[in-house]
């Protein structure tokens, strides 16, 4: 016979939850604890968490996990790890392998987690869509929510536009926030800039001056379209700058500063020639970096 849980039982801690949780546990129980577990944060011990032998990702940058795990000692994790839970402490990796490991080296003992059951699939998703209504959620706890849904639930960007009510580009341009510093993250999730400051802040590509003006904007108080104008002026070719190139229309002008913010690279720079053609010219340095606009362009 199932094994029935009170209702004030759900809000006793993610491990009450998980201990009660049983195979023969009724369908009202699971929906219960996946919308409970959906948006609750557990501290799992790294020593409990195994990596998935799926995971079809092998090999890792060391360089850029030594500086994820300089991160992490400073600010500690903030986008969470998804777990699915095998057995009592023993859990293993959905996503956010690269996390794990920066955490070891950074020597960390717990991380915050989203834990997942067995089978939850339909119902998470369902709980997740739902949360996502919330009004009291900030930039990036609605980024990290339509992430794990594409991750998790395996939606594409189509697929979850129309599941949260939103545009296809709003989803997008949520997504694109995950790839800002841990620094500008937290700013954004306290509020300490808005969501338009982030994005304009993502088309540097130079992070130095990146953290330089997200530090300004929190000093000096500066406007949205101030911090937009400043981002122009930097991305700016040099040659225009000398007065040898006397630059683009100002329609233009717009349409550049777009491509820009929606790559998130300042090297990409629109020609125009007297006859109106011209050229969209984008750089890249690896073949890292040529991924990540292929990527844009497919969201």
């Amino acid at each position: 016979m199932a094994k029935k849980v009170k209702k004030k039982e759900l809000g006793m801690g993610i491990a009450a939850l998980l201990r009660d949780m049983d195979a023969e546990a009724t369908q009202e129980v699971q929906e219960k604890v996946v919308k409970e577990l959906s948006h609750s944060v557990a501290m799992i011990p790294l020593s409990e968490i195994e990596v998935n032998p799926f995971q079809p990702r092998k090999e890792f940058d060391a360089p850029s996990l030594e500086e994820l795990a300089e991160s992490l000692k400073v600010h500690g994790l903030i986008q969470p790890l998804t777990l699915r839970r095998l057995a009592d402490k023993q859990y293993q990796i959905i996503s956010g392998e690269r996390r794990l490991r920066a955490a070891k080296i950074a020597g960390l003992e717990k991380l915050p987690s989203y834990i997942r059951l067995a089978n939850d699939q339909e119902m998470l998703e369902m709980a997740l869509v739902e949360n996502i209504q919330r009004e009291d959620l900030n930039a990036i706890e609605i980024a990290i929510t339509y992430q794990r849904l594409i991750d998790e639930c395996k939606l594409t960007h189509e697929n979850l536009s129309g599941r949260v009510g939103k545009k296809r580009s709003t989803v997008s341009n949520f997504l694109r926030l995950l790839k800002l510093p841990p620094d500008i993250q937290k700013g954004l999730k306290e509020r300490k800039i808005s969501m338009g400051h982030a994005r304009a802040l993502l088309g540097l590509s130079d992070y130095a001056y990146q953290m330089s003006l997200f530090h300004q904007i929190i000093k000096d108080g500066l406007s949205v379209r101030e911090t937009e104008k400043r981002v122009q002026d930097y991305n700016e070719p040099k040659a225009k700058k000398r007065g040898g190139n006397q630059g683009l229309p100002g329609d233009y002008e717009k349409v550049q500063q777009n491509f820009r913010s929606f790559f998130g690279s300042g090297k990409i720079q629109l020609k125009l020639k007297k006859d109106g053609k011209g050229q969209i010219v984008i750089p890249f340095n690896s073949v890292k970096e040529l991924n990540q606009f292929i990527e844009a362009l497919e969201e």
